[in-house]
């Protein structure tokens, strides 16, 4: 039985500043940078490890939304300008207290 998602649309969250070896499906990118969960997605296997054919218990999946300003240094694009990436609950960190 899967249990309640553990972020709601419009939290605020961070996504993990790491950087493990392994197959990993967070871009390097979007570490450390913060966002907004526009909304959960499922539960799902963890392609980290699904890759290496081990067995996985089901991550949270998560539809974040970041603002292009924050992510790229030297951005000359408008403020309104986004990017949306699907991340795993075990990357995000934050304030899901509301």
């Amino acid at each position: 039985m899967m249990t309640c998602s553990r972020y709601r649309s419009g939290d605020r969250v961070r996504v993990r500043d790491d950087y493990p070896i392994g197959h990993i499906r967070t871009p390097v990118y979007i570490r450390g940078c913060e966002g907004q969960v526009v909304r959960y997605l499922g539960h799902f296997g963890n392609p980290e490890t699904l890759a290496f054919c081990l067995p996985t218990e089901p991550r949270e999946l998560y539809k974040v939304q970041f603002r292009q300003v924050d992510v790229w240094p030297n951005y000359e694009g408008s403020l309104m300008d986004t990017v949306e990436l699907d991340l795993y609950d075990h990357w995000l960190e934050g304030d899901h207290s509301q």
